[in-house]
């Protein structure tokens, strides 16, 4: 680098990383450099002739993975939100190196050996609670990483480990690329087939459009452009061109250099192998390990216990969805891209509301506010804007403060669906809380990212009901990140919480957009300013339970799937053909909806297959069982904004972040185990 070169911003993350002076050129230098100096650190750790203790092995290493973490960190980030070739050829390139570097910690036997003495050492069982957990969780993870494992073995666990990780990168980026190559152009003597597609939409498509130079309309496989046409699109065959289109991305009938379908079967067969290379059936066994599930066969017996609760409500509203659209929309013949288009149309009859009608209140400027307002009197916090180096100039920044003043944390807020961006929400860790010895606290730090529809027209931008709830949902996740009060970074915020109660805070939190007085605080008729009328709230809260058994069934027959795949399907020797019949099966199963045979939802199911939720999809139910127990604490009292009830929620469960079993948590919260009753009245699923 020439000498009067600017210094590598990702090798000078002091505080916050500074995403507008990130360059594509800067990722391969930093990422060597950094770790050569983990490697140089784990070399020291491991050299010492002492006997080792916390400020000697733990604080170290945890320095040098760290600063490694929150620069890598912020280049996944960035390569998930605004991606381009140069970040993208960057980011590949790196990805082999981190993986290698991970799977060469996790089986290092003198590390091995380090922690080992540390939970031999005398003071052990004095020790915080939090650091115990640490050690303990470390233990468990050099088993799984092949600590113990004999030489070729051990090498063999690595190539696979690092093979998984550039499939899971290349699936990933298919789905983008597949997602990101469609666009209808409608021409304005076409318009017709638009009929029945709300005005703030058509304008949204209309800017689409202007923003390539062409007139007319612009229609694309990014959320807020696909799910209005599902719903409100006349045109069956324009819906029915979208719904194709949406459910074979990344399948055999597009680009073949997308097609994820060989990527699928190699992944399985290694994760199959990973596990039986650890001595484990299968590899559902493996994932299971850290979790609070005890087996696959515990996880297949909640989920269909779910599905056979849910299937009588899930009938019936199946069937008065098809007698509805035989009689008033002349389709006898309801199809997948029918479902959405007529469930509107039924919730308009029988609840005499639109979910349009609905959006026009929840602006959201008014929606930030109030979901601020919700935050600062549960959990005794401010939230005031700040100033930090953005990637993109609709992020915005916030700062968590107590009501002293004091920092708590920050976050990123970045809620439009655009080009180069993944599709989804999610929320992400830019740096987690920590204090190590003798120096000040380090404050967490969190992305919380969206894809919503951006302001057209002029307008402030309009979230659905179901927007609100995802928002709520992701800052239920931040909330566990940002209000943790453990200091030890292997289990600050969510780290080291089981991966199946990780959504306790982000379901919990969507139990308040159900609330009449929460949703004053959230609503202002984009042109009248005035707040949600009681009738029309009454009209929402009547039709919450609309063919939520049938969206119970959705879930539960991803689970099933996802649960199947990884433990009892053997992909040695299989195809691309076996891997869908497993779904397929469980849709005979389970499902009440029977979509059309060309459907590829696995060619596109990031979770599982570029995400953590391999074999643990079922998360999602599994903790929805605790968090609607958990907000049922407030209505029984009968205040959904009780600031005592909300520190205890606070000091029980978000505080304590993976310091201890979340079971103990919930119980400590809840004063008993978890029980399913509150989970089925929520959605409406008893007598």
């Amino acid at each position: 680098m020439p000498l009067d070169s600017p210094p590598n911003p990702l090798l000078h993350i002091t505080d916050l990383a500074q995403y507008d002076a990130i360059e594509p050129g800067h990722i391969t230098p930093a990422v060597d450099e950094l770790l050569a100096a983990c490697r140089r650190v784990v070399a020291a750790v491991t050299g010492a002739a002492d006997t080792p203790d916390w400020d000697s092995v733990v604080e170290p290493l945890d320095d040098a993975l760290d600063r490694l973490g929150r620069a890598w960190g912020a280049v996944s980030h960035l390569n998930a939100v605004v991606d381009t070739p140069a970040l993208r050829e960057q980011y590949n390139l790196n990805v082999p190196k981190l993986s290698a570097f991970w799977s060469e910690l996790a089986q290092d036997e003198r590390l091995y050996q380090r922690y080992k003495a540390l939970a031999a050492h005398p003071d052990f069982g004095q020790w915080p609670a939090a650091r115990r957990r640490v050690i303990d969780n470390e233990l468990r993870d050099f088993r799984l990483g092949g600590a113990e494992l004999a030489a070729p073995a051990k090498e063999r666990l690595r190539q696979v480990r690092d093979r998984l990780s550039q499939l899971s990168t290349r699936f990933a980026q298919n789905v983008l690329d597949a997602t990101n190559a469609f666009a209808l152009y409608v021409d304005e003597p076409d318009a017709g087939r638009l009929a029945g597609i709300p005005d703030d939409v058509l304008q949204m498509y209309r800017e689409a459009a202007a923003a390539d130079g062409r007139a007319g309309y612009k229609l694309t496989l990014q959320f807020p452009s696909y799910v209005p046409v599902q719903q409100y699109a006349h045109d069956r065959a324009l819906r029915e061109q979208l719904y194709r289109a949406y459910v074979t991305r990344a399948a055999e009938f597009g680009n073949p250099e997308w097609n994820n379908d060989p990527l699928m079967v190699e992944i399985l067969a290694l994760r199959r192998e990973q596990a039986r290379l650890l001595e484990l059936p299968h590899y559902a066994a493996l994932s299971l390990v850290p979790k609070m599930a005890g087996s696959a066969e515990e996880v297949e017996r909640f989920l269909l216990d779910l599905a056979g609760r849910a299937r009588p409500y899930a009938e019936r509203d199946l069937r008065e969805l098809r007698d509805f659209a035989a009689r008033e929309l002349q389709l006898r013949d309801l199809q997948a891209w029918d479902i959405n288009y007529a469930s509107e149309k039924l919730r308009e009859a029988r609840y005499a509301y639109s979910a349009q009608e609905l959006k026009q209140y929840f602006t959201e400027p008014r929606v930030l506010a109030g979901l601020f307002k919700v935050i600062e009197t549960l959990f005794s916090v401010a939230i005031v804007e700040d100033r930090a180096p953005l990637w993109h100039p609709e992020v915005k920044f916030y700062r968590i403060q107590t009501l002293q003043g004091e920092p708590v944390g920050h976050f990123y807020l970045d809620l439009y669906a655009r080009d180069h961006k993944q599709g989804g929400a999610w929320q992400d860790d830019a740096r987690s809380r920590r204090r190590a010895t003798g120096r000040k606290l380090q404050t967490p730090v969190s992305y919380l990212t969206c894809n919503f529809a951006r302001p057209v027209g002029g307008k402030p931008a309009l979230l659905t009901h179901s927007d609100v709830l995802t928002l709520f949902h992701e800052f239920g996740h931040g909330l566990h990140h940002l209000l943790t009060e453990v200091d030890e970074l292997a289990v600050s915020g969510t780290r080291g919480v089981e991966w199946d109660a990780v959504e306790l805070p982000s379901q919990f939190m969507e139990n308040f957009c159900w609330e009449w007085e929460v949703l004053q605080l959230l609503t202002a008729h984009v042109d009248t300013g005035a707040p949600l009328p009681r009738s029309l709230f009454d009209k929402m809260l009547a039709a919450r339970n609309f063919q939520s058994a049938m969206g119970t069934l959705r879930q539960v027959e991803f689970a099933l799937a996802d649960m199947r795949l990884h433990a009892h399907f053997d992909p040695t020797g299989a195809g691309e053909r076996d891997v869908h019949a497993v779904i397929e099966a469980v849709r005979r199963e389970v499902a009440v909806v029977q979509p059309p045979a060309y459907n590829r939802m696995l060619n596109g199911f990031t979770h599982i297959f570029a995400g953590g939720y391999a074999a643990g999809y079922y998360s999602y139910k599994w903790a929805e069982v605790l968090s609607a127990d958990a907000y049922a604490a407030f209505e029984e009292d009968g205040d959904p904004l009780n600031p005592a009830r909300g520190a205890r929620f606070r000091r029980s469960v978000l505080a304590r972040g993976g310091s201890r079993p979340a079971m103990e948590s919930f119980i400590e919260f809840r004063g008993r185990p978890p029980r399913i009753d509150a989970l089925l009245r929520h959605h409406g699923m008893t007598n």
